[in-house]
């Protein structure tokens, strides 16, 4: 989850936290459930469930999981009704959070992520507030080590990516969502592997914070992030390198 918000590429460098397997799991259920729902139950027919089953199995979720999860999305199976929405709004220096939300309790939910960002130095929005920010774009970030950027720029762009970003340590990959598959398969056939791909929303720019600022809204995501029914959350937030190192 790079790019969409320097939040994934802080996760994964800040790297304290994240053998929440069941918490993935649980959010990966949740998708697996709604694409089947959505569009049937075969993953040849169904993009969407596709790429839901490759994420689970990514995460070593077992295949019965995974079948109970499809059949409960067609019907087969009794189980939940979820409900997919977004929710918006601003944490500590004005930055913009925008959080896709799965859930079974639509007013459990958003009370429970109000009391949340209020909290933790934040406050909710109205629909739309920071939502025109973000662009729907495929993300990979590969690290420095493995290419050069003429070397990456040269694989990437001809596979049908956009734009090739410096992103400190690694460089940051960005494509139409059509084109996503295409430029990790052609970096992968070229032995670049990735250090985290996804399709994702991206902030036009960002906000780098400092001090106190930046750890309280470090802090505000990670509460975030906690909350299973938050499938994705994405922000504007950017820190310094040095002080990433110390958080």
């Amino acid at each position: 989850m790079s790019g969409h918000s320097k939040w994934a590429t802080i996760k994964h460098k800040k790297a304290a936290t994240d053998a929440k397997r069941g918490k993935a799991f649980t959010r990966l259920i949740k998708e697996i459930a709604i694409a089947a729902r959505a569009g049937g139950g075969d993953p040849d027919s169904n993009p969407r469930l596709r790429s839901a089953v490759l994420a689970a199995k990514a995460e070593n979720m077992p295949s019965d999981n995974i079948k109970r999860a499809i059949q409960r999305g067609t019907g087969e199976l009794p189980g939940a009704i979820y409900e997919e929405f977004s929710l918006e709004g601003y944490g500590p220096g004005g930055v913009a959070v925008l959080m896709d939300i799965t859930t079974d309790n639509r007013n459990r939910t958003v009370s429970e992520i109000r009391h949340m960002m209020s909290k933790n130095h934040g406050n909710m929005g109205e629909a739309g507030c920071v939502a025109w920010m973000f662009k729907k774009l495929g993300s990979i970030s590969v690290s420095k080590g493995q290419a050069s950027e003429d070397e990456l720029m040269a694989v990437v762009l001809e596979a049908g990516a956009d734009d090739l970003r410096d992103d400190g340590s690694s460089w940051e990959v960005l494509t139409p969502p059509e084109a996503f598959d295409n430029v990790v398969a052609a970096l992968k056939a070229k032995k670049f592997e990735p250090e985290n791909a996804e399709v994702a929303k991206i902030p036009a720019n960002y906000i780098k914070l400092q001090g106190k600022e930046a750890e309280q809204m470090m802090k505000l995501l990670d509460a975030i992030d906690d909350q299973d029914d938050v499938t994705h959350v994405y922000s504007n937030f950017d820190m310094d390198e040095d002080q990433l190192a110390s958080a």
